[in-house]
């Protein structure tokens, strides 16, 4: 008996959904506003890589995950019939770095604990924003989650004290 496997059908053109490039957009704007707080926080009294993290990496990857969302890589079907699990649009790098905020921030003696639980927020809301958009994009994006997500971010950063940040004026 000879088995003949059929071609695997090629996957549907992705569609986007209504309202999808302004969500998009609010949230890269509601990263590169969070980036902007995280980068206004305060350096430690000495020079520590923690810091130098902190003030890099941390809101480079707030602003690279929410810059680079990307609903059509959602959760879906491999050609062997197993799950595949979608990004995104997060590289695993930029998850990484987020993933780590947890165990970095016992470093960061510096900081006040309101400003280790905002940093933890912000971490999780991005991480977040992501998962949403690859389990269920059309959810996320038409029932407005990932707007709330947004909303629960720039609460997240907003500033302390008004005035403290012309770039937050916006948020009080």
């Amino acid at each position: 008996m000879t088995i003949a496997y059929l071609p695997t059908p090629a996957d549907p053109p992705y569609e986007p959904w209504a309202g999808e490039p302004e969500v998009l957009a609010e949230a890269a704007a509601a990263g590169r506003r969070a980036a902007a707080w995280i980068r206004s926080l305060p350096a430690p009294p000495a020079p520590r890589p923690v810091g130098t993290w902190i003030a890099g990496a941390l809101p480079g990857a707030v602003e690279a995950a929410t810059a680079s969302l990307d609903p059509a890589q959602c959760d879906r079907m491999g050609p062997d019939g197993l799950i595949i699990d979608g990004t995104a649009g997060v590289d695993a790098g930029t998850a990484s770095t987020l993933a780590i905020v947890p165990c970095v921030l016992s470093d960061a003696d510096w900081l006040t604990p309101d400003e280790h639980l905002r940093l933890l927020a912000v971490a999780s809301v991005v991480t977040g924003i992501a998962r949403l958009l690859a389990d269920d994009p059309g959810t996320a994006i038409l029932h407005g989650q990932v707007a709330r997500m947004c909303a629960t971010l720039d609460h997240a950063t907003r500033p302390d004290t008004p005035g403290l940040a012309p770039e937050f004026e916006h948020a009080l």
